[in-house]
């Protein structure tokens, strides 16, 4: 099975190309350059240095967010193309799934794997987008918040953190937890082969969505106790 993967969540963003779980090559983009601007040149290159066509490929694969919106647009419409024409099924994959999952096989760090892991990707003007991992399992839903909000509950047991967020607010979260927190080392890795891992992953396990079942992922901000808004973290598809 032959993946190719599209990640457009940072501004540098990644793209990559797996063979049954094997990622063949992963490279990062142009952060100089808009999203709109370096594709489809990127995943051209990528294939045309792996020597394959687009013929070859059995499944897509994109992150579906949280991250810019611009990108997120951007990087889905161009994998929901190259699906459509050649009839393909198109995977999305939370990159907050993606970052945590890049724990395991990015990240070098001699505390590198924990139980417990925060992803954060920044979301700009003081804000990320976070997302919480215990043993494996998500136990607190993707949300908009402030660091400062956050890291009071995170107090008292050792947590992974990793992300451009957690890199952005590295300082705030080491001066909050002190010995608890260990940043990940690199903190913001490439995520379109691990992307391309958790599709191919997806897919042998019977997941072979149709291109136009792909929804971005948007997050809300929490509410406040007394909004009556919904549950904390809910996530939003449009």
């Amino acid at each position: 099975m032959l993946v190719l993967a599209l990640d457009t969540t940072t501004r540098e963003g990644s793209c990559a190309l797996a063979r049954d779980g094997r990622v063949l090559r992963e490279q990062g983009s142009d952060a100089s350059k808009p999203q709109a601007a370096r594709l489809p040149g990127d995943l051209a290159r990528l294939l045309e240095q792996e020597g394959v066509t687009l013929a070859q490929i059995d499944v897509y694969a994109v992150s579906t967010g949280p991250g810019s919106f611009t990108g997120l647009r951007v990087g889905i419409a161009t994998m929901q193309g190259l699906a459509f024409a050649a009839g393909k099924p198109l995977i999305g994959i939370s990159a907050l799934d993606a970052l945590h999952e890049a724990v395991q096989v990015h990240v070098h760090s001699a505390r590198a794997v924990q139980a417990r892991v925060a992803t954060w990707v920044d979301a700009w003007r003081g804000e990320i987008y976070a997302a919480l991992y215990e043993d494996g399992i998500e136990v607190e839903p993707p949300a908009l918040a402030h660091p400062g909000d956050l890291l009071p509950r995170l107090a008292g047991r050792r947590t992974m953190f990793i992300g451009d967020g957690a890199g952005t607010h590295a300082d705030a979260i080491r001066a909050a937890l002190g010995g608890d927190a260990t940043i990940a080392d690199p903190v913001a890795p490439l995520l379109a082969g691990t992307i391309a891992r958790l599709a191919t992953e997806a897919a042998l396990g019977g997941a072979l969505p149709p291109p136009d079942a792909i929804r971005p992922l948007y997050v809300r901000r929490p509410p406040s106790p007394s909004d009556g808004s919904g549950a904390p973290g809910s996530r939003r598809a449009v």
